[in-house]
């Protein structure tokens, strides 16, 4: 009789099959050994090591401004670590935080600071530039509405609170002054360089303090605020104008002409998470909104030494179209239905220069301009 082998047990001839079959199946998983270095070329795209130098100054310029507040941050914090300056740092703060009223009051403008080089490396670094429709004479205030955000306005700052686009030039006797959130006035050094730009408050007060100037004198809003930052992608124009009325009662009160700016390409620099109506991610953005009066998005960019990964903005074109002005009669107290129709020819204004340009300067467009609020 043969000998009965135990349950379980296997053969030379099986063991041999087991072995090959496994040896078959992993080499349909194997994969070219893991190195970090190797993996992050192939996903980053690389500078390349030879650039010319001005295009390495641009960069230099763009990031600089975009940290700018950390910048100013810890430069007075490293201050603070000198006890023989407390004295002269604690008034300043007293003084920036009790008795300056710059912000609401014009600012404090320079031509020089305006003027800097650095200014001009910042706006051609896109490049950013402006095209004139109309000319606008210095003998009556103005309210500029600019459009759309973007995720911080970067050709707001390049056009209407710099020289480098040569706004003086093109529109003489104009006096802007680009528009900001209040808070960004608390910060030390930081504040400074808002007010030599001529940057002031976007306060009612402020807006009311530099129109009554009289002529030439001229405020921008970025109309869409921290909520259309929100819709800011690449290839889009999602604007948040119809319930904003205040920047049109404001113009009527003054008799200040209204003047529409759609910013081509605004949108295009800085690509943002998913964040569509109905997620979690803007639920918890627009309620940081309505607690800080300003929001967050998730946004990236191209880094110093990358073109792919970083918070710096991308290298593409913006071009602001500064339409024709909107003539406004002064009424102190004006109606609702006279705000509203007041609105809605600057809507056909706005809506006729995405029309005219579109096509030059929004070939890869994904949709057409919508106004979403």
């Amino acid at each position: 009789m043969s000998e009965m082998k135990p349950a379980g047990t296997l053969t030379s001839t099986s063991r041999t099959l087991s072995n090959s079959s496994l040896i078959e199946h992993l080499s349909k998983f194997s994969v070219t050994p893991i190195n970090p270095v190797a993996a992050l070329q192939a996903n980053v795209n690389f500078v390349p090591a030879q650039i010319p130098m001005k295009r390495r100054l641009q960069m230099l310029a763009v990031a600089g401004w975009s940290v700018m507040i950390v910048i100013t941050t810890v430069a007075f914090l490293l201050l603070c670590s000198i006890p023989p300056l407390w004295p002269l740092l604690a008034i300043y703060l007293i003084w920036s935080r009790f008795f300056d009223n710059s912000p609401d009051h014009g600012g404090r403008m320079s031509l020089w600071f305006r003027s800097l080089r650095y200014w001009k490396y910042f706006a051609d670094y896109y490049p950013a530039s402006f095209l004139k429709e109309a000319d606008l004479p210095a003998d009556r205030p103005y309210v500029f509405g600019y459009h759309p955000h973007g995720i911080i306005g970067m050709g707001a700052l390049a056009t209407f609170a710099t020289e480098a686009t040569g706004f003086s030039k093109a529109f003489p006797g104009i006096k802007p002054h680009l528009l900001t959130l209040t808070t960004n006035f608390n910060m030390p050094f930081y504040r400074d360089i808002l007010l030599a730009l001529g940057v002031c408050s976007v306060s009612k007060q402020s807006c009311s303090n530099i129109l009554k100037a009289g002529a030439g004198s001229a405020i921008t809003i970025v109309v869409g605020g921290a909520a259309e930052s929100l819709s800011a992608r690449p290839g889009t124009a999602d604007l948040t104008l119809r319930r904003r009325l205040g920047f049109i009662k404001v113009a009527i009160q003054h008799g200040a002409d209204l003047v529409p700016v759609f910013s081509f390409g605004e949108n295009d620099i800085y690509e943002q998470m998913p964040n569509e109506k109905g997620t979690t991610i803007y639920a918890l953005q627009r309620k940081f909104q309505s607690v800080f009066g300003f929001t967050l998005p998730l946004f990236h960019g191209r880094g110093l030494l990358n073109y792919n990964l970083g918070l710096m903005p991308y290298r593409r074109r913006i071009v602001a179209v500064i339409g024709k002005p909107i003539h406004v009669e002064k009424c102190e107290k004006p109606t609702i239905e006279e705000v509203y129709r007041v609105q809605q020819l600057y809507i056909e204004e706005l809506t006729r220069i995405w029309n005219t340009y579109k096509d030059e300067f929004a070939k890869a467009r994904l949709r057409e301009l919508n106004i979403i609020d």
